[in-house]
């Protein structure tokens, strides 16, 4: 991945935000996990990594995270910033702050701000870009020459550091490529809550771009966004991949090399929820709820289980890889026997998020980055 640090590779990410993977040329993202590996390999050499002393990293919540705020405040620590986290019912949004101005109020004292806002279609990742405007403009205004990257830390759209800490672990797996490898993301059964969908769309449109074969299985009534759906299909042409559709799991799974089984919420209900949301109805979004996991409880049979993993494309390593973003729902979702095979797995797959984020932040935001993330070796040799 050397080649992949040179100068002008990294200056081309300088001073970018991250809001979906498809804002990202395919070479661009190869940089960006380029530098994140990088970042890995000096973190556990135990080299330091603190590129961006006495900075402030704000992450902005509107939803429940474990993981993606530990990897948040993971990768601003590692990286020398002092992370912290608000918690967006804390904010004055609901009282009628725009996203413009909320992003002016935040960026005029942080460094880095990283967003999750995924429950509503259409909302979270629109909030996401007028955030920006809001702390560009503020910036320009002052003649601040800070600068202030948003990053997405998972919106309606897409699930970006996700999807790439995906892809990243699964080049790992597969020897550092993923071109020409079967890849199922799979619905599958939840009992808890109608999930956001940005899941399985930045995987999918992830994944078709570079050469991969994905396959995508739901029940009927689980279709994802049309935007992130013809990202796929336009990846798998450019890349040499494929792209397709199946409503069948086991035949999702058969001669599968990795797959990645997560609920999500029916297509026609999300809809549905944008209109309770916007009349402020708590009723109705409650009765959408219990609908939505009503319509789940149709397709308790898809759950990935001992019987699926065995027609996957078995190797001397044994079934196919298992991924998730966890937390999984145990029994219903994945059953036990599976997620204790894979625990180690699905938790090193999660760890990846803390290098991307740290990546995207260095690579926005710290000069001259490619000197900085030289391997001495590598200095030594081309002297």
């Amino acid at each position: 991945m050397g080649h992949l640090l040179d100068h002008q590779r990294l200056n081309a990410l300088f001073g970018r935000s991250l809001l979906t993977t498809h804002d990202w040329s395919a070479a661009d993202l190869d940089t960006l996990l380029a530098v994140a590996h990088r970042l890995e390999q000096m973190d556990r050499g135990g080299i330091s990594t603190a590129l961006l002393p006495n900075e402030l990293a704000y992450a902005m919540f509107f939803d429940n995270s474990t993981r993606t705020k530990s990897a948040w405040a993971g990768a601003a620590a590692r990286l020398g910033m002092q992370p912290v986290i608000v918690d967006g019912s804390s904010t004055q949004v609901a009282h009628g702050e725009t996203a413009e101005e909320t992003g002016a109020m935040l960026g005029m004292n942080s460094h880095a701000l990283g967003v999750r806002h995924d429950l509503i279609l259409g909302e979270g990742n629109s909030f996401m870009r007028d955030v920006q405007r809001g702390i560009d403009d503020y910036l320009a205004a002052s003649n601040d020459p800070r600068i202030v990257p948003i990053v997405n830390l998972q919106c309606d759209v897409d699930h970006p550091t996700q999807a790439l800490a995906d892809l990243l672990w699964l080049r790992e797996h597969f020897g550092g490529d993923v071109a020409g490898r079967k890849i199922t993301m799979s619905w599958s059964y939840s009992p808890s809550y109608a999930k956001p969908l940005s899941v399985p769309q930045g995987v999918v449109s992830l994944l078709t771009r570079f050469g991969a074969h994905v396959t995508l299985a739901h029940p009927q009534g689980y279709e994802l966004l049309p935007g992130p759906m013809a990202w796929a299909a336009q990846g798998a042409t450019e890349s040499g991949g494929s792209f397709r559709v199946t409503h069948d799991m086991d035949d999702a799974f058969a001669g599968a090399e990795a797959v990645y089984p997560k609920s999500w919420g029916p297509h026609a209900l999300m809809v549905e929820r944008v209109a309770a949301n916007k009349a402020g109805d708590g009723a109705a979004m409650r009765d959408i709820e219990q609908r939505a996991l009503a319509h789940n409880a149709q397709h308790r049979d898809w759950i990935c289980d001992e019987r699926r993993m065995a027609l996957t494309g078995r190797d001397s390593a044994g079934d196919a890889l298992y991924l998730h973003c966890l937390p999984a729902d145990i029994g219903a979702e994945v059953t036990p026997g599976v997620m204790d095979r894979f625990r180690v797995a699905v938790a090193k797959e999660a760890n990846k998020k803390v290098y991307v984020i740290m990546a995207m932040l260095a690579a926005a935001k710290v000069p001259d980055l490619a000197l900085r993330l030289a391997d001495p070796a590598d200095v030594a040799d081309a002297s």
